[in-house]
């Protein structure tokens, strides 16, 4: 007799092998660090060499947005005497074969009025590799409640008045 939770336990794909592997994580790493540099810098040019052209959004609200909308959103979304904070952390990259998730959290502080509004979002880029090329497909926001905020001690990079903080 068959285990039925074993049926319904979905299928994984193949594993890559490690050397691939390790060059695929360190490719999706430094697609991730420049996705969110092309937001503070509002390098359009560079975005949108790295977004598929099936691209779409989906925003913290919900909403689909089309490769245009959300390339034009891009030009201008990023405002360093509005967003004075910008961090990501708790980056995660899981790879299924051509797919991968890549998984993170933002932290800003946004100032308006004088008054300093802090909080972050979670984001899902799925990238698909096409021809040797890794290009996001999908890019989706959900907000996180301050209960489930990320530690600092998982900073990746952060960003203070749209400059790359080092060391």
């Amino acid at each position: 007799m068959s285990n039925p939770a074993k049926s319904s336990e979905p299928k994984m794909s193949k594993p890559i092998n490690p050397p691939a592997q390790e060059d695929a994580m360190r490719q999706l790493r430094a697609l991730n660090a420049r996705f969110i540099h092309n937001f503070v810098t509002k390098d359009v040019p560079s975005h949108d060499a790295l977004i598929h052209e099936r691209f779409l959004s989906m925003t913290s609200m919900g909403a689909r947005q089309s490769r245009p909308d959300y390339l034009v959103r891009w030009a201008t979304a990023f405002d360093p005497a509005v967003i004075v904070y910008w961090d990501y952390r708790d980056e995660q990259i899981t790879i299924f074969d051509n797919v991968a998730l890549v998984r993170a959290t933002n932290k800003h502080t946004v100032r308006k009025n004088g008054t300093d509004t802090t909080g972050m979002t979670t984001y899902t880029d799925t990238y698909i590799r096409e021809d040797g090329e890794w290009k996001c497909i999908q890019a989706q926001l959900t907000p996180v409640a301050p209960d489930h905020f990320p530690g600092d001690e998982t900073i990746v990079a952060k960003y203070i008045n749209g400059e790359l903080q080092t060391g």
